[in-house]
């Protein structure tokens, strides 16, 4: 087994950890840096659980994403979206809209949801839905965390002086 050595900055932290070359960045994060809001789901890229958000806000899925190849790389997970206190408007979106049931899904959905917002800051209803489409949520029917992301867009201006993440 090969021995690497990477750097990251995970949530604006910079991390040095020695990885596996077929550790996924996902076994990393939760094994190595704690960082346990990024879920395991169906380990195949299929749910979105796993999502976190490299360098300028695009989304991957950790599960599938080798370690290694994230050197030197930014990477932010749900934890990482807050400003002190005050949550991002996805965030505080989906608690407002009550897009949370069981919460699995809820770090992917919203990280998938900044990084929509951050390519098209007023998406309609049809273009939420399809880019949300690679994050299944088992308890919802999605009308909710559509409506979420229709609220937070609006509120993205508002959110430090209109930085979209």
């Amino acid at each position: 087994m090969s021995h690497h050595t990477i750097n990251l900055t995970i949530n604006g932290m910079p991390q040095t950890v020695t990885v596996e070359g077929n550790q996924t960045l996902l076994e990393v994060l939760r094994e190595q840096i704690d960082q346990t809001d990024v879920k395991y789901g169906c380990g195949t890229g299929e749910c979105g659980a796993c999502t976190v958000l490299v360098e300028d806000n695009k989304p991957i899925n950790s599960c599938l994403t080798l370690a290694a190849t994230m050197d030197g790389r930014s990477i932010t997970t749900v934890a990482g979206l807050a400003k002190g206190q005050e949550l991002h408007p996805v965030q505080q979106a989906f608690v407002e809209d009550f897009a949370i049931q069981c919460g699995y899904c809820t770090p992917g959905m919203v990280l998938k949801s900044v990084a929509l917002l951050s390519e098209n800051p007023e998406p309609s209803e049809e273009e939420i839905r399809h880019y949300l489409e690679g994050n299944i949520c088992r308890c919802t029917g999605y009308a909710k965390i559509v409506t979420a992301v229709q609220n937070a867009s609006k509120n993205m201006v508002q959110y430090a002086g209109g930085d979209a993440a």
